[in-house]
């Protein structure tokens, strides 16, 4: 997986809780921060059982739904996230 290097510049008692934070979930610091960035940006979807059943009450709310065109999951990150994760069994 390509990374991207960057710089940026924290105070001192940031830097240190971030550090405290990252030790604790006992990941390096840079797994904590990119975990963070993942979460705060909304590309980190909730992992659901593959088994997990939807009621038929709630199904039929949705109505259908369609099968999405590579133009549609290349405009659209999240889409095409959800896709590959659930959608392409």
């Amino acid at each position: 997986m390509e990374r991207v290097q960057v710089i940026v510049r924290l105070k001192p008692e940031l830097m240190a809780r971030v550090k405290r934070a990252a030790r604790r979930e006992n990941r390096s610091m840079n797994s904590f921060v990119e975990r963070t960035l993942e979460k705060a940006t909304g590309l980190e979807f909730p992992k659901l059982p593959k088994d997990f059943k939807v009621s038929d009450e709630i199904l039929s709310l949705g109505g259908t739904i369609a099968v999405p065109t590579q133009e549609m999951l290349d405009k659209d990150a999240k889409l095409a996230y959800l896709w590959g994760k659930y959608g392409g069994e």
